[in-house]
Order: structure tokens, then sequence, then C-alpha cells
């Protein structure tokens, strides 16, 4: 019998798949690294390798944490310029305040160091005439020391000069040392006032003793004997003497303050 195949090639096919039915393809991933340290023998090749691997990875590493500090960075900066804007409103009303109240401070002291000289000369008055003994009395009392203002006297300059450098913080401490010395200035302006007094006296011994209740006072100090000479005076020989003293600030116990009542007049 004669057969005739009416599809060309099949033959073939089915005769291939016939040979490769027994064979199977098997790879295992522990084989093939098996197989390549087994061709690998070389040890600098493989510290190369590793070499290599460890400086991959800690390339990435340092590009990954970089990149988080950058990120951070920005995330401040912005927030720094948001607070600054913020803020800058506040930080020229600061110094506003502080320069009024500079000057309220320089106004302050001079207000007290006028307060303070303003009953001065009625103190001395009073301690001297205390203090003054028998067969002695006074020709002239004196002003020595040049007049002072605690309004035009001011050795600091109204503007101090701070290092910009420094941080805000210490600029402002120096600023408010700078403005406690100006104002202590001020204060010191009408306290030492120097003045000298002219008498005369027919016992040396009451000049002796006048000097020393002058001394005890505690509005006088530094009293000094200038000059003392034997004068005619009404016929008679007397001691002509001059003293010279200063001012001194009083304790607080020696100055009693009242209060001013006033009564009203019906």
């Amino acid at each position: 019998m004669i057969e005739i195949n009416l599809l060309p090639g099949d033959g073939k096919k089915r005769r291939r798949a016939n040979s490769t039915k027994g064979l199977k393809f098997e790879i295992r991933p522990g084989d093939l690294f098996a197989s390549l340290a087994a061709k690998i023998t070389d040890k600098y090749m493989l510290g190369a390798v590793a070499a290599a691997g460890v400086c991959g990875a800690l390339i990435v590493f340092m590009f990954i944490h970089q990149a988080a500090q950058a990120s951070g960075l920005e995330e401040r900066e912005t927030k720094a310029l948001k607070d600054s804007t913020q803020f800058s409103a506040v930080l020229v009303a600061k110094a506003k305040a502080e320069a009024s109240r500079d000057s309220l401070y320089q106004q302050i002291a001079i207000i007290k160091s006028i307060d303070d000289s303003r009953y001065l000369w009625s103190h001395l008055m009073y301690e001297i005439s205390s203090a003054l003994p028998q067969y002695t009395w006074l020709t002239e009392i004196t002003q020595t020391s040049a007049p002072r203002s605690a309004a035009a006297v001011d050795t600091l300059k109204k503007v101090v000069a701070v290092d910009s450098t420094q941080s805000p913080e210490k600029r402002a401490a120096a600023r408010n040392r700078a403005v406690k010395a100006r104002s202590d200035s001020l204060l010191a302006t009408a306290k030492d006032l120097k003045f000298k007094i002219v008498g005369h006296t027919v016992d040396i011994q009451a000049l002796t003793r006048f000097m020393k209740s002058l001394e005890a006072s505690p509005f006088i100090q530094n009293v000094q004997l200038s000059r003392s000479d034997l004068v005619q005076a009404e016929g008679k020989e007397v001691t002509e003497f001059t003293l010279e003293a200063e001012t001194q600030s009083p304790p607080a116990f020696a100055i009693k303050t009242v209060p001013l009542v006033v009564s009203a007049v019906h």
C-alpha cells in the first residue's frame, strides 16, 4: 500500500520531539557559583572583587546620607528665612524700645541728680553753723569747684560703639553697661562739690575744734586749713583762716524725709 503525507515536515518534527524527549535541562545557582569558584582560584582576584563590592556599597551609602543631609539643610534654611521675615518687625520694635529705654534712663538720672543736689547748700549751711564754736565768725563761704549741670555734663558718647562681630546677647550687655555708666556719671556730677570757708577767730583752739566738727559731719569731708594769718579787726588782733572742704553723700540714716501735708483752708 502506498501512503502519501499531505503535511510536509510533520514527520521531522515528530522525530525531533521523539529524539529530545528524554533530555532534561536543570541549572542550580549553587552549582553555578561553585563552578565559577572552581574556575577562579586566584586569591588576589577574589580580594579585588570583594573590595569593589565594598566600595560600591560605601558610595551608595554616602550618596544617600549626603542627599538626606542636603534635604535637611534646605528645610532649615527655608525655616530660617521664614522666621527672619516674620520677626524682622519684632526686632525693629525691640530696637526702638531699647532706644526709648536708654533715653528714659538718662532723663531719670538727670532728674535724680537735680533732686539730690536741691537741698545741698541748706544742709551745708546747717552743718557749718552747728559746728561753729564760740569767739569765731565767718566772713565768706564760696564754691571753688566749677558749677556742674547734670543736664550738660556728659563724658560718654550718646551712640555706643558695639562690635558687630559679637553675638546679640553680648552686644545688648555691652550697651546696657555703657548706658549704666553714662547714668552713673550724670548722677555723680552734683555730688562732688568743693567750697572754701573764710572766717576770723580769737582762739586758735577754737579753729581746731571747728575743723574737727566739720570733718565729723556726714555731708562734709577732706577739711584742710589752707591759710592762717594774724590780722586787725576793729582794732583787735584776730586770726583769719581759710578752710577748704568737699561735700560727700551722707548715709541713708542721716537724712530724714517726712511727707508733705497741706491742710485745706475753708
